[in-house]
């Protein structure tokens, strides 16, 4: 038995381990893994390019204390909608919030003006005021004029103010169309305020003396408007470029020029008001402040950066209040 077992063979198992060597499959899955953390690293880079600095913010503080959100609730602990609250027609923004990419742009929409063109705007104007001046001393015409003629730098620009006196009126009494020798006075300064591309402003003013009917039909307001038309009608036939005039304007008796004396005659008068690049560019963007707001809070903020324009009383001391034209169709009466 001891001899049987002595002489039984041994046999050896020998597994042979298979491999296609270069031809095998197994770099397809390093390749696949590499390409899978290639395709996360890029996801990961456009979400953080895309995302508003506020969604990143709270993504960080969710970071640091993610047990607030799971234990206090909230949006990110179950919300269905979206891990931060959004809105809107751009879900990667919420109201107030600005996109990378997007403050250039809107920058490059609404201009500024800089300090150097303030001042370079502000010598012009004082160049336009002297040129002016000299003009009315050397012209005859206009010198017999000049104590109605008033000329003076306000914030809004240069402002040239043509007011009647008590021997002579520039309009007949409830009338739009304009005496011979007030059609002189805007014939010959026509081409003077042509010379700088500043835009202009046209403000009509009556006295306190009202119609009739207590203005429940045509009245100073469309009275006033008529007259600083039929001055833009004169300015633009005699050399002043059109497209220059930014708005015209009927202020009515709104804004006397004597307060204290309603019915004095320097009360009728019409301002023209060369603009500075800063006050014409606010008025364009006051006409352009309609905007859609999607929450309370929004709201509240375009209210109160209107609240932050001028008012109509800091407008006047500056005798280029705003307004909005009125009716220049309707029959003239006389006032009472």
């Amino acid at each position: 038995m001891a001899e049987d077992g002595k002489n039984k063979p041994i046999v050896i198992k020998r597994i042979k381990k298979g491999g296609g060597g270069g031809h095998g499959g197994a770099w397809k899955i390093a390749y696949a893994d590499f390409i899978t953390a290639m395709m996360a690293f890029f996801l990961l880079m456009w979400l953080l390019g895309s995302t508003t600095k506020a969604q990143l913010q709270g993504i960080s503080q969710w970071f640091k204390n993610p047990e607030r959100v799971s234990l206090m609730g909230g949006p990110g602990s179950g919300s269905s909608n979206s891990i931060l609250s959004g809105g809107g027609k751009n879900l990667t923004k919420t109201v107030g919030e600005i996109q990378r990419g997007e403050k250039r742009q809107n920058l490059a929409s609404n201009p500024t003006i800089t300090t150097a063109e303030e001042e370079t705007d502000r010598k012009n104007l004082e160049h336009l005021k002297k040129a002016l001046e000299a003009q009315i001393a050397s012209n005859p015409a206009l010198a017999a004029f000049r104590h109605q003629l008033l000329i003076n730098i306000t914030p809004e620009g240069l402002r040239i103010q043509v007011v009647d006196s008590a021997k002579r009126s520039m309009f007949p009494n409830g009338s739009t169309v304009l005496e011979p020798y007030a059609q002189t006075i805007f014939k010959a300064i026509a081409p003077t305020l042509n010379q700088l591309p500043n835009q202009i402003s046209i403000t009509g003013h009556t006295d306190a003396v009202r119609y009739a009917n207590g203005g429940k039909g045509y009245s100073n307001f469309n009275l006033s408007a008529g007259r600083a038309n039929a001055v833009r009608q004169v300015l633009v036939q005699n050399g002043l470029d059109e497209s220059k005039i930014l708005r015209v304007v009927g202020m009515g008796s709104a804004v006397l020029y004597v307060p204290k004396e309603p019915d004095s005659p320097l009360n009728r008068r019409v301002s023209i008001v060369v603009l500075s690049q800063k006050a014409a560019l606010r008025i364009v963007n006051n006409q352009k402040m309609e905007k859609s707001v999607d929450n309370t809070s929004a709201a509240q903020q375009v209210i109160g950066g209107a609240a932050a324009q001028p008012t109509i009383a800091e407008s006047v001391s500056s005798a280029n209040p705003g307004a909005l034209p009125l009716s220049l169709a309707a029959p003239v009466k006389s006032p009472a």
